[in-house]
């Protein structure tokens, strides 16, 4: 799953991963990947920090309370870039991943591969 506001970069995303052999579930807000995340549950989501509904975090608090999703890897992909951010992300919070944007197609696939069984 991709959750990104920002239709472009779910977009990009998805091209990215598609042509990796991965499907991807596009949600363009916090509200709408929880609202999915009712019916599926993916292998891993990919999610943006800084969105208008429900930020990454607040979305990030919801996985990990719900019994159903509480497992899933979550590798944040946002604009936070600063190493304080980074910091508070892996180790403060407790994320599994924390890429920052501007991300290249090969630091994406290997944040991917890490939490993936059998694709790392």
């Amino acid at each position: 799953m991709a959750v990104d506001d920002e239709p472009d970069t779910v977009d990009l995303i998805t091209l990215v991963l598609e042509n990796e052999g991965y499907e991807v579930l596009p949600a363009y807000s916090g509200r709408d990947a929880l609202d999915m995340l009712k019916d599926t549950k993916p292998d891993l989501i990919l999610l943006d920090i800084m969105m208008e509904d429900i930020d990454g975090w607040g979305v990030y608090e919801s996985i990990r309370k719900n019994e159903e999703t509480k497992d899933i890897p979550v590798v944040m992909l946002t604009a936070k870039a600063q190493s304080i951010d980074k910091m508070i992300g892996l180790h403060v919070v407790g994320v599994d991943e924390y890429i920052t944007k501007p991300f290249g197609h090969r630091e994406l696939i290997d944040g991917i591969k890490k939490h993936l069984p059998g694709t790392g």
